[in-house]
């Protein structure tokens, strides 16, 4: 693992483990996230961002809420779980992950008082939930790189947009992943990074967690990905996505739309790393048409 962004630590009753990546690359501060008010202030601060780790850092900020509940009748432990959701969707209204994540915790508390089962069992079915939603994220992290590892020969250089690595999952990431696999794997590989404006999340977040996991890596400005590839220096473009909709177009982040018709002109791969809706099963898409303008960044 390059990072452990976000985990649960301590059992029952515990607390939220998070790197805050407001401090990246300047300080590694793992943050104890203890209450749902804490857990609200990191998800709206950014401390913890990345659309599966708002999901996670969702299912957690509902346990953080119910864990010390002391009336544990079934509708109090089912009125503080909603309680809690309603805090923390006010974190990021934007962020659909984090809607997700308390939906499905909300589903599950509903499901289980229907079921007639008691308070205490109902908490103890939202830690199997919240556990349920960490561990597939992991899982779905290790196939996108299992699968993408396969699109990356010995001695390749890749370049990669924003921020699509452990530090947006609470795995190894999505478009980083195959590059974490292919490492692993023995593979020699050197990687381009776009600095990402306005927030430079590559420059802050993606180049430091290639460096921290002994990947070598290049920051570069945005604007030199086109002389990059124009130098045939780049063998592929790696990218995670915000949304895809379903024709297939992506929504990524700015910049990515250029990126894509910059690798096309130059006859670069371009792949697009990440997990299909719902179903949680993973997908490697390769870029084969011309980029859209009706797909835009975002």
């Amino acid at each position: 693992m390059p990072v452990d962004t976000i985990v649960w630590e301590g059992g029952r009753p515990g607390f939220a483990r998070i790197v805050d990546q407001t401090l990246l690359p300047e300080k590694t501060v793992f943050l104890e996230v203890r209450t749902v008010e804490e857990m609200h202030d990191a998800i709206r601060r950014l401390a913890v961002r990345g659309a599966p780790a708002i999901g996670v850092a969702a299912a957690f900020g509902v346990l953080l809420g119910v864990q010390h509940v002391k009336d544990l009748t079934p509708n109090n432990v089912v009125g503080v779980a909603r309680e809690a959701s309603a805090i923390l969707s006010r974190a990021r209204p934007t962020a659909v992950n984090l809607f997700w994540g308390l939906n499905r915790m909300i589903a599950r508390a509903e499901r289980d008082h229907l079921r007639g089962l008691s308070g205490t069992e109902i908490v103890d079915g939202l830690f199997e939930e919240a556990r349920a939603i960490f561990d597939e994220d992991r899982a779905v992290c290790a196939k996108l790189g299992a699968v993408g590892a396969e699109l990356i020969r010995d001695g390749s250089t890749l370049l990669t947009h924003c921020n699509a690595g452990a530090l947006a999952t609470a795995g190894i990431g999505t478009a980083l992943a195959p590059m974490y696999r292919a490492r692993e794997q023995g593979k020699r590989l050197r990687v381009f990074v776009d600095e990402t404006r306005p927030l430079l999340q590559g420059a802050r977040l993606t180049a430091w967690e290639l460096a921290r996991a002994d990947i070598d890596v290049t920051l570069i400005t945005d604007s030199m990905a086109a002389r990059v590839m124009f130098e045939k220096k780049i063998d592929a473009v790696f990218v995670g996505a915000d949304r895809i909709a379903r024709n297939g177009d992506v929504c990524n982040k700015i910049g990515t739309y250029g990126l894509a018709v910059i690798a096309r002109e130059h006859g670069v791969p371009f792949y697009v790393v990440a997990p299909l809706s719902r179903a949680c099963a993973p997908t490697t898409r390769r870029s084969t048409s011309r980029p859209r303008a009706s797909s835009p960044a975002s």
